[in-house]
């Protein structure tokens, strides 16, 4: 049953000018898996990674199964899976994940860009959309970014979206190969006063 008091319907696509947010289909998992595979380089240090070594490469097969539950967990109502789009082209994934009801009402946000798309404002953009949406469309009252403190462009994103600091977790994923310190970074629908896409102008 979803954490949520009702299911999570499709949003359709939330747009700021030429970026976009969509749910992600199955037919999206050729494209997204050659941008895992193109962006080697530039993804590995910041993706997860299983503690025990067992793990396959991102983009070394098949998005399908990973596509599927994804959509699995839009049904259980557990998380919201997108992909970033820029000009209708999809350059990256954001997924809303740790979705809680009740008391709580809030969510974590993860997300990867192609390095081609990089520098242009999509990120800022694509978070934006995504926490307008939660607060707006699914009345959450938190959202969570956690961010690696190597990480300086995700970083740049939380601080343009003023998003607040709230402390280290240390060893708190294992990314890359070793468990990794996170800073987390949150913000409240009271602390908004508008949208986030208004923020970035």
């Amino acid at each position: 049953m979803s954490p949520l008091a009702h299911p999570i319907a499709d949003p359709g696509a939330l747009r700021a000018g030429r970026v976009a947010l969509r749910l992600v289909r199955v037919r999206d998992a050729e494209p997204l898996r050659i941008l895992l595979a193109r962006n080697r380089g530039w993804l590995q240090r910041w993706e997860a990674t299983h503690p025990g070594g067992r793990g396959i490469v991102p983009g070394s097969q098949s998005m399908r199964p990973t596509v599927r539950l994804l959509r699995g967990q839009l049904r259980a109502g557990t998380g919201v899976p997108f992909v970033i789009t820029r000009d209708d082209e999809v350059v990256g994934q954001l997924s809303v994940s740790e979705l809680s009801g009740g008391a709580l009402q809030s969510a974590q946000l993860g997300y990867w860009i192609s390095e081609h798309a990089a520098g242009k404002g999509t990120t800022p953009l694509a978070v934006a959309l995504a926490i307008d949406y939660l607060f707006d469309r699914l009345q959450l009252h938190r959202v969570e970014i956690c961010i690696r403190p190597e990480n300086g462009p995700s970083l740049r994103v939380v601080e343009k979206l003023g998003l607040r600091y709230e402390g280290r977790r240390t060893a708190y994923i294992h990314i890359d190969g070793a468990w990794r310190d996170h800073d987390c970074f949150a913000i409240t629908r009271e602390e908004v006063g508008g949208s986030m896409v208004s923020r970035l102008g």
